[in-house]
């Protein structure tokens, strides 16, 4: 297989009228973002940017140079005005007569909070003398994958000269760090008319003294070798020609909904895991290709890649022709016990005296003949982001297999960034899990007041959350708005009605699918009907057992089948009602089904127990805001029977209750999470009033 090789430049982004009038530091900015706005030119949280300012400096008054660079850990694309360190100049040369050489440039890092300008409190990375010592007023660090495909090739020295001449230079692999910043000052003082430079299976650096220029130079260089990789491709067989092909994308999702909670089993021991997964032209192109594997085996290159994706994938035996999914599948645990025993020996090879403990072994990126690729991580975000950056290593092989012989990045090396001790200062500065980080739940009736204020209490304790109802234009606002408030990463939806048994499991494969598994389900869907007996049709006694009871069995059975294939445990919890225990007048019906939905849980609490699965009951009474079962003629109807108006109705509730208090979504949210959370691990088969108190409907 050949292709004819699009050619796809960078647009020039910047816009005069925006710039206009900015400060050198806020034309950084602009900058920045102008930069990382596509993906093109560096992956999320990769490269950095600097600018060296005049500023006035507060302790003598005068005039003084101040790099403006990147803080640890930001992101250019989305990086705001504290998003950047700052630091005296002058005072970062001075560092050069403390250096004691290469084996000591970890202790540098330290140095750097003295050099801080108007006590800044964003800390500097690592990459900071890089940017400092170039001595131009603006510099550029990016990882574009044009540029990586050239710096990972096999003979990249040669390339980077036939491509760039004397205008772009090179240097050969060094880890990022002081030693690394002394290098590129040397480069600079001997080729005053460089204007950038390629550090081998690395990235790119350019540089210029006015803001635009730097960018400009930036995009040329990008396009200048993304159309001279397309022009040396032509024709090539891309990874060695096709394999496999690819399965429709109907099949493609639903062995991943089968694959993903069978992996998030066995990786998700120590920590629950988010999966993400991506199926883009880019990715079954190589996962289909004759040389996937052998590609595969070598590891990314970039450093960014490999500590986002690990230094390797792994790769299921599933084979599209065939296929081999049960075979798959009962395969998939020795799969993993080899990656398991391989990394843990990759990790024993490399190690050094201090190297910090062995962490998590699994694989982070999962690739699949015909399907795709699936990806695992501690929350949904990292777990994309680790996807899109093996996307980038894609591309690279891509290019550098076009034209030269991919490389990937020594073993050793990548060891030593995978396990440096100021990477690992940096995991341990990481803020504390919260509660749910990791764990994924769906939401039954998720459009309504009770359903809603659940979500929001999980998505505010780091969970991810599934929200369906049958109610699509209710879902589909309540989706926008918990997805403006909490990120686009972490809620989904589908339409769904309970009562239907093949959308239900659709439901599931699709959470599935979207995050990996699952280990809440809250069934929540509700009706409510007020009639008495000798009116109670059987069309509406129906309704409510099919909605109420039926409805809560099969979208407890699905849970309760992707929980067992996870074998993880999990949390199931019913939203039932107070008249699931208290007989109420002219609601035989509702009555009668919420009750069965009780008995329901405690025999689901029964079988569960031994997998670990957790099963139990949040009883609410007349929670009236918000809530759809409210609206229309079930208010009227309890008006009535209550001989109130609707006005009247939430007062007389008030006053019914022992507390005499109003009972809100938030409340049943709150009871919600916490048989959901840790914090009742060692509950099941229980019931919890959220009610303001009312004596009929004591459990015991």
């Amino acid at each position: 297989m050949s292709t004819d090789v699009e050619i796809n430049l960078l647009d020039n982004r910047w816009d005069a009228s925006v710039a206009s009038g900015m400060s050198e530091s806020e034309l950084l900015l602009y900058r920045s973002n102008v930069l990382g706005s596509d993906k093109r030119v560096t992956n999320y949280g990769g490269g950095n940017t600097s600018a060296k300012v005049l500023e006035i400096d507060p302790l003598t008054g005068e005039a003084t140079e101040v790099l403006w660079v990147k803080g640890s850990g930001g992101d250019i694309g989305s990086i705001k005005m504290d998003g950047f360190a700052t630091l005296y100049m002058d005072k970062l040369q001075a560092l050069k007569s403390l250096y004691r050489g290469v084996e000591f440039e970890d202790e540098m890092v330290g140095y750097l909070p003295h050099c801080t300008f108007k006590l800044n409190p964003r800390a500097a990375s690592i990459d900071t003398p890089l940017h400092a010592y170039v001595p131009r007023k603006h510099v550029d660090h990016v990882h574009a994958d044009a540029i990586i495909a050239i710096a990972a090739s096999k003979n990249s020295k040669d390339l980077t000269q036939e491509i760039f001449g004397d205008k772009i230079g090179w240097l050969p692999w060094k880890k990022p760090g002081y030693e690394l910043g002394l290098w590129l000052d040397k480069f600079c003082r001997e080729n005053p008319d460089a204007d950038g430079v390629v550090l081998e299976s690395h990235g790119l650096f350019t540089w210029a003294d006015d803001a635009k220029a730097c960018y400009d130079m930036t995009i040329n260089v990008i396009n200048q070798a993304t159309e001279w990789l397309a022009q040396k491709s032509e024709g090539v067989a891309v990874f060695g020609g096709a394999k496999h092909e690819s399965l429709d994308v109907d099949a493609r999702r639903a062995v991943a909904a089968s694959l993903m909670p069978a992996i998030r089993g066995f990786v998700g021991g120590n920590q629950h895991m988010v999966g993400h997964f991506n199926d883009s032209d880019a990715v079954l192109e190589f996962v289909n290709s004759q040389n996937m594997e052998p590609l595969a085996a070598l590891g990314t290159s970039c450093p960014d890649h490999f500590l986002r994706t690990k230094i390797r994938p792994l790769v299921v035996d599933f084979d599209p022709a065939k296929g081999n999914l049960d075979e798959v599948m009962e395969g998939l645990p020795a799969q993993i016990a080899t990656y398991r025993d391989d990394y843990a020996a990759y990790y024993e090879r490399c190690k050094h005296d201090n190297s910090p403990a062995l962490r998590d072994p699994n694989a982070v990126v999962y690739l699949v003949p015909g399907v795709g690729m699936i990806t695992f991580a501690k929350d949904k975000a990292t777990a994309r982001i680790g996807g899109e950056f093996y996307v980038n290593a894609i591309n690279v092989m891509r290019g550098a297999s076009a034209v030269s012989e991919y490389v990937g990045l020594p073993e050793q090396e990548a060891f030593d960034i995978e396990y440096w001790l100021l990477e690992e200062a940096k995991l341990q500065r990481m803020p504390k899990p919260k509660s749910l980080a990791g764990r994924v739940a769906l939401v039954t009736g998720g459009a309504g007041g009770i359903g809603t204020a659940t979500a929001i209490k999980y998505l505010s304790e780091g969970a991810c959350v599934m929200l369906v109802d049958i109610n699509a234009d209710g879902l589909a606002t309540t989706v926008e708005a918990l997805a403006a408030q909490f990120g686009g990463d972490v809620v989904r939806s589908v339409e769904m009605n309970v009562t239907d048994e093949g959308a239900v499991a659709a439901a599931m494969a699709e959470t599935s699918v979207e995050f990996g598994g699952l280990d809440i389900l809250v069934s929540n869907a509700g009706i409510a009907s007020s009639a008495p007996v000798e009116e109670t049709s059987l069309a509406l006694w129906s309704k409510n057992l099919d909605i109420l009871s039926t409805g809560y069995f099969l979208v407890s059975r699905e849970a309760f089948k992707l929980m067992r294939v996870q074998d993880m445990g999990g949390a199931i919890v019913f939203v039932a009602s107070k008249n699931g225990l208290a007989a109420s007048p002219n609601a035989s019906a509702y009555c009668t089904a919420k009750a069965s939905e009780i008995h329901l849980a405690r025999c689901l609490a029964l079988e569960g127990a031994e997998g670990g699965i957790r099963v139990n009951v949040v009883n609410p009474d007349a929670v009236l805001r918000g809530s759809k079962i409210w609206e229309g003629e079930w208010l009227d109807q309890r008006a009535g029977t209550y001989g109130t108006d609707k006005e009247g109705l939430e007062e007389m509730y008030r006053q019914r209750s022992m507390l005499k208090r109003s009972v809100l979504p938030e409340d049943i949210a709150e009871a919600a999470f916490f048989l959901a959370s840790d914090l009742s691990a060692k509950s099941t088969g229980n019931i919890i009033n959220v009610d303001a108190g009312n004596k009929e409907a004591f459990t015991r």
